[in-house]
Protein backbone atom coordinates (compact mmCIF):
# COMPACT_ATOMS: atom_id res chain seq x y z
CA UNK A 1 0.00 0.00 0.00
CA UNK A 2 1.56 3.30 -1.09
CA UNK A 3 1.09 6.71 0.46
CA UNK A 4 -1.67 7.58 -2.03
CA UNK A 5 -3.69 4.58 -0.84
CA UNK A 6 -3.21 5.64 2.77
CA UNK A 7 -4.33 9.18 1.97
CA UNK A 8 -7.32 7.77 0.10
CA UNK A 9 -8.55 5.82 3.11
CA UNK A 10 -8.17 8.84 5.37
CA UNK A 11 -10.03 10.88 2.77
CA UNK A 12 -12.88 8.32 2.76
CA UNK A 13 -13.21 8.54 6.52
CA UNK A 14 -13.07 12.35 6.48
CA UNK A 15 -15.66 12.36 3.70
CA UNK A 16 -17.96 10.16 5.77
CA UNK A 17 -17.71 12.57 8.69
CA UNK A 18 -18.64 15.46 6.41
CA UNK A 19 -21.23 13.91 4.10
CA UNK A 20 -23.48 12.14 6.61
CA UNK A 21 -24.19 15.26 8.73
CA UNK A 22 -25.08 17.25 5.60
CA UNK A 23 -27.52 14.59 4.42
CA UNK A 24 -29.24 14.01 7.76
CA UNK A 25 -29.34 17.67 8.76
CA UNK A 26 -31.05 18.42 5.44
CA UNK A 27 -33.81 15.94 6.34
CA UNK A 28 -34.24 17.47 9.78
CA UNK A 29 -34.15 21.04 8.52
CA UNK A 30 -36.74 20.38 5.82
CA UNK A 31 -39.02 18.72 8.36
CA UNK A 32 -38.71 21.77 10.60
CA UNK A 33 -39.55 24.11 7.73
CA UNK A 34 -42.66 22.03 7.02
CA UNK A 35 -43.85 22.19 10.64
CA UNK A 36 -42.30 19.15 12.37
CA UNK A 37 -39.54 19.93 14.88
CA UNK A 38 -39.18 16.33 16.15
CA UNK A 39 -35.71 15.87 14.64
CA UNK A 40 -34.56 19.29 15.78
CA UNK A 41 -35.53 18.52 19.39
CA UNK A 42 -33.45 15.32 19.17
CA UNK A 43 -30.37 17.23 18.02
CA UNK A 44 -30.41 16.06 14.42
CA UNK A 45 -29.86 19.49 12.87
CA UNK A 46 -26.16 19.24 13.56
CA UNK A 47 -22.87 18.84 11.72
CA UNK A 48 -21.63 16.59 14.52
CA UNK A 49 -21.26 13.16 12.82
CA UNK A 50 -21.80 11.32 16.11
CA UNK A 51 -25.43 12.45 16.03
CA UNK A 52 -26.02 10.63 12.74
CA UNK A 53 -23.67 7.68 12.12
CA UNK A 54 -24.94 4.12 11.71
CA UNK A 55 -22.14 1.52 12.17
CA UNK A 56 -23.01 -0.81 9.26
CA UNK A 57 -24.05 1.97 6.90
CA UNK A 58 -20.82 3.85 7.68
CA UNK A 59 -18.62 0.82 6.96
CA UNK A 60 -20.36 0.22 3.65
CA UNK A 61 -19.85 3.84 2.67
CA UNK A 62 -16.12 3.66 3.43
CA UNK A 63 -15.56 0.48 1.43
CA UNK A 64 -18.20 0.72 -1.33
CA UNK A 65 -19.21 4.39 -1.58
CA UNK A 66 -22.85 3.49 -0.78
CA UNK A 67 -24.41 3.50 2.67
CA UNK A 68 -26.81 5.11 5.11
CA UNK A 69 -27.06 6.79 8.53
CA UNK A 70 -29.44 6.63 11.47
CA UNK A 71 -32.96 7.52 10.31
CA UNK A 72 -34.10 11.03 11.11
CA UNK A 73 -37.30 10.92 13.22
CA UNK A 74 -40.14 12.55 11.34
CA UNK A 75 -43.76 13.00 12.39
CA UNK A 76 -45.55 13.91 9.14
CA UNK A 77 -48.86 14.30 11.00
CA UNK A 78 -47.52 17.64 12.22
CA UNK A 79 -47.05 18.82 8.64
CA UNK A 80 -49.82 20.58 6.73
CA UNK A 81 -49.71 18.08 3.87
CA UNK A 82 -48.88 14.59 5.12
CA UNK A 83 -47.60 12.84 2.00
CA UNK A 84 -46.06 15.87 0.31
CA UNK A 85 -44.24 16.82 3.53
CA UNK A 86 -42.89 13.33 4.04
CA UNK A 87 -41.70 13.14 0.42
CA UNK A 88 -40.03 16.56 0.49
CA UNK A 89 -38.30 15.73 3.76
CA UNK A 90 -36.99 12.48 2.27
CA UNK A 91 -35.87 14.19 -0.94
CA UNK A 92 -33.95 16.90 0.93
CA UNK A 93 -31.15 14.49 1.89
CA UNK A 94 -30.19 13.31 -1.62
CA UNK A 95 -30.59 16.83 -3.02
CA UNK A 96 -28.21 18.20 -0.39
CA UNK A 97 -25.65 15.57 -1.41
CA UNK A 98 -25.90 16.48 -5.08
CA UNK A 99 -25.38 20.14 -4.19
CA UNK A 100 -22.36 19.21 -2.05
CA UNK A 101 -20.98 17.09 -4.92
CA UNK A 102 -21.30 20.04 -7.28
CA UNK A 103 -19.48 22.35 -4.85
CA UNK A 104 -16.70 19.77 -4.39
CA UNK A 105 -16.35 19.44 -8.17
CA UNK A 106 -16.29 23.21 -8.53
CA UNK A 107 -13.55 23.55 -5.91
CA UNK A 108 -11.57 20.73 -7.57
CA UNK A 109 -11.82 22.39 -10.98
CA UNK A 110 -10.71 25.75 -9.55
CA UNK A 111 -7.65 24.16 -7.93
CA UNK A 112 -6.68 22.42 -11.18
CA UNK A 113 -6.82 25.71 -13.08
CA UNK A 114 -3.74 26.80 -11.11
CA UNK A 115 -0.18 25.62 -11.60
CA UNK A 116 0.22 24.84 -7.90
CA UNK A 117 -2.83 22.59 -8.08
CA UNK A 118 -1.46 20.57 -10.99
CA UNK A 119 1.98 20.43 -9.37
CA UNK A 120 0.41 18.96 -6.23
CA UNK A 121 -1.69 16.46 -8.19
CA UNK A 122 1.15 15.09 -10.31
CA UNK A 123 3.96 15.36 -7.78
CA UNK A 124 5.19 12.31 -5.87
CA UNK A 125 5.37 14.39 -2.72
CA UNK A 126 2.60 14.55 -0.13
CA UNK A 127 1.53 18.14 0.39
CA UNK A 128 -1.42 19.76 2.17
CA UNK A 129 -2.83 20.74 -1.24
CA UNK A 130 -2.66 17.12 -2.45
CA UNK A 131 -4.63 16.07 0.64
CA UNK A 132 -7.27 18.68 -0.20
CA UNK A 133 -7.44 17.46 -3.81
CA UNK A 134 -7.92 13.83 -2.75
CA UNK A 135 -10.57 14.86 -0.22
CA UNK A 136 -12.46 16.80 -2.89
CA UNK A 137 -12.34 13.78 -5.21
CA UNK A 138 -13.97 11.61 -2.57
CA UNK A 139 -16.44 14.30 -1.58
CA UNK A 140 -17.53 14.49 -5.21
CA UNK A 141 -17.94 10.73 -5.71
CA UNK A 142 -19.30 9.75 -2.28
CA UNK A 143 -21.92 12.51 -2.26
CA UNK A 144 -23.17 11.28 -5.63
CA UNK A 145 -23.10 7.66 -4.47
CA UNK A 146 -25.01 8.43 -1.28
CA UNK A 147 -27.63 10.47 -3.14
CA UNK A 148 -28.28 7.76 -5.73
CA UNK A 149 -28.29 4.93 -3.22
CA UNK A 150 -30.83 6.69 -1.03
CA UNK A 151 -33.07 7.44 -4.00
CA UNK A 152 -33.66 3.73 -4.57
CA UNK A 153 -37.39 3.14 -3.80
CA UNK A 154 -36.74 0.45 -1.20
CA UNK A 155 -37.50 0.92 2.52
CA UNK A 156 -36.00 2.40 4.61
CA UNK A 157 -34.24 4.47 1.93
CA UNK A 158 -35.36 7.98 1.01
CA UNK A 159 -36.58 6.90 -2.41
CA UNK A 160 -39.24 4.75 -0.79
CA UNK A 161 -40.62 7.71 1.17
CA UNK A 162 -40.66 9.78 -2.02
CA UNK A 163 -42.51 6.94 -3.74
CA UNK A 164 -45.14 6.92 -0.99
CA UNK A 165 -46.29 10.36 -2.15
CA UNK A 166 -47.75 8.60 -5.20
CA UNK A 167 -49.36 5.71 -3.27
CA UNK A 168 -52.41 5.36 -1.03
CA UNK A 169 -53.27 4.49 2.57
CA UNK A 170 -53.93 0.93 1.38
CA UNK A 171 -50.29 0.63 0.37
CA UNK A 172 -49.20 1.96 3.78
CA UNK A 173 -51.25 -0.72 5.52
CA UNK A 174 -49.73 -3.43 3.33
CA UNK A 175 -46.23 -2.16 4.10
CA UNK A 176 -46.75 -2.15 7.87
CA UNK A 177 -48.20 -5.68 7.72
CA UNK A 178 -45.15 -6.98 5.84
CA UNK A 179 -42.30 -5.05 7.46
CA UNK A 180 -40.43 -8.22 8.46
CA UNK A 181 -40.40 -9.58 4.89
CA UNK A 182 -39.41 -6.17 3.54
CA UNK A 183 -36.53 -5.93 6.03
CA UNK A 184 -35.22 -9.32 4.91
CA UNK A 185 -35.51 -8.20 1.30
CA UNK A 186 -33.53 -5.05 2.10
CA UNK A 187 -30.76 -7.11 3.73
CA UNK A 188 -30.53 -9.33 0.63
CA UNK A 189 -30.51 -6.23 -1.55
CA UNK A 190 -27.58 -4.77 0.42
CA UNK A 191 -25.60 -8.00 0.01
CA UNK A 192 -26.21 -7.99 -3.74
CA UNK A 193 -25.26 -4.32 -4.15
CA UNK A 194 -22.13 -4.79 -2.03
CA UNK A 195 -20.71 -7.85 -3.76
CA UNK A 196 -21.96 -7.64 -7.34
CA UNK A 197 -19.15 -6.75 -9.80
CA UNK A 198 -19.17 -3.17 -11.02
CA UNK A 199 -19.93 -4.16 -14.61
CA UNK A 200 -23.22 -5.69 -13.44
CA UNK A 201 -24.08 -3.04 -10.87
CA UNK A 202 -26.64 -0.46 -12.09
CA UNK A 203 -25.63 1.92 -9.30
CA UNK A 204 -22.10 1.99 -10.68
CA UNK A 205 -23.36 3.12 -14.09
CA UNK A 206 -25.79 5.59 -12.55
CA UNK A 207 -23.03 7.15 -10.48
CA UNK A 208 -20.78 7.39 -13.55
CA UNK A 209 -23.54 9.10 -15.52
CA UNK A 210 -24.32 11.63 -12.78
CA UNK A 211 -20.59 12.25 -12.22
CA UNK A 212 -20.13 13.03 -15.91
CA UNK A 213 -23.16 15.32 -15.88
CA UNK A 214 -22.02 17.27 -12.82
CA UNK A 215 -18.49 17.49 -14.10
CA UNK A 216 -19.77 19.09 -17.31
CA UNK A 217 -21.34 21.85 -15.19
CA UNK A 218 -17.86 22.90 -13.99
CA UNK A 219 -15.90 22.06 -17.15
CA UNK A 220 -16.06 25.72 -18.21
CA UNK A 221 -13.20 26.31 -15.77
CA UNK A 222 -10.03 25.81 -17.87
CA UNK A 223 -7.47 23.30 -16.66
CA UNK A 224 -4.00 24.74 -16.23
CA UNK A 225 -1.51 23.87 -18.98
CA UNK A 226 2.12 23.89 -18.00
CA UNK A 227 3.53 20.90 -19.81
CA UNK A 228 1.21 18.27 -18.27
Amino acid sequence: MDIYDVLSYFARIATLLLVIPIHESAHALMAKWLGDDTAERQGRISLNPMAHLDPLGSLLMIFTGFGWAKPVPVNPVRMKKYRAGFALTALAGPVSNLIAAYLAGLAYAIILCTRSGLDALYSAKVTPLLCVIILLQYLFQVNIGLALFNLIPFPPLDGFNVLRYFTSDKFDRWFYQHQREVSIGFFVFILVITYIPSRFNPLYYARSAVSDLLWKTVSWIPKAKWGY
